[in-house]
């Protein structure tokens, strides 16, 4: 069953608990919560205050991607808040301890690769992780545009995890909509972040139903 993570990226944060309502009511699975420095990714978002007073709003699960320089420094504050804690291959230091110890303070771990990295570069890392997520756009803005790459990653890692008879969630994040939804879903992912083709929506479950169906 394909599960969906809504990116708050893009909403609109005055009105964020009545959109969170409006999407635990239309069946989304988690939320997704993109944190960036302006070091890894040329833009800032927020960090773990306001994910703390997300989820006293919220009994959805909490997806949080960590877009940061040397994410290793700050995995204790954020395994507080998240109940998915991932970050980039690209800029940890000891990826494979930094797994480890995101599930040893409790949460599911996640490795994030950019479009550069190859699939191959994290197989290495799959016993370590309850999920992959592959960026089918450039971290750091929401609103871009698909890149069809991302799609030969997800049957790589599929069939990879199949091979090892290993049970990891493939996730995909970016220009996520009614059209690519299926390519994604048809090459391995089984989460599926969207945020501005739901937050922009007039009918926000609507969106969630379209993209849960495939």
């Amino acid at each position: 069953m394909v599960k969906i993570s809504p990116s708050v990226l893009t909403a609109d944060f005055l009105n964020l608990d009545n959109d969170i309502k409006q999407l635990e009511n239309a069946g989304v699975d988690m939320l997704h919560l993109d944190v960036m420095d302006g070091i890894f990714v040329p833009n800032i978002s927020f960090g773990v205050p306001i994910i703390k007073s997300i989820r006293k709003h919220t009994s959805l699960p909490l997806d949080v991607h960590l877009m940061i320089d040397r994410p290793h420094r700050y995995i204790e504050q954020f395994a507080q808040v998240s109940d998915i804690l991932g970050f980039h291959f690209e800029a940890g230091s000891d990826n494979e301890a930094t797994l480890k110890k995101i599930r040893n303070l409790g949460c599911k771990s996640c490795i994030t690769i950019k479009p550069c990295t190859k699939a191959q570069d994290v197989f290495n890392l799959l016993d370590y992780c309850d999920m992959v997520l592959v960026m089918s756009v450039e971290p750091g803005f929401g609103g871009q545009k698909f890149m069809p790459m991302a799609l030969e990653k997800l049957t790589a890692l599929k069939n990879e995890c199949e091979r090892r008879n290993l049970k990891i969630d493939l996730e995909v994040d970016g220009g996520i909509n009614a059209q690519t939804a299926p390519l994604a879903v048809n090459s391995g992912a089984n989460v599926l972040v969207a945020g501005n083709y739901i937050f922009s929506a007039d009918d926000m479950a609507q969106r969630v139903r379209e993209i849960k169906s495939f």
